[in-house]
């Protein structure tokens, strides 16, 4: 059985980051769990700048004449 691969989900993820802020800003966490929280918002946060970095590739190649996203890869940088 293959595999399933993960796929990011924008939405969701910011929902989920917002959520994490309002908890933290209550003041109700403990200490422990007020840092698990804050490793949780900056994976969340790399995670999604690095979504809109691969959007905003994706919107620069397609507003490009006579280039497609076939060679689109989002570990190379633009206009590399």
């Amino acid at each position: 059985m293959p595999a399933k691969r993960n796929v990011f989900n924008f939405e969701k993820s910011l929902a989920e980051l917002q959520t994490l802020v309002e908890q933290m800003e209550t003041g109700e966490l403990s200490l422990e769990d007020s840092v698990k929280q804050f490793e949780r918002g900056v994976a969340l946060t790399k995670a999604c700048h690095k979504a809109l970095s691969d959007a905003e590739q994706k919107v620069q190649i397609l507003m490009n004449d006579g280039e497609s996203l076939d060679d689109f890869d989002p570990e190379q940088p633009p206009d590399a």
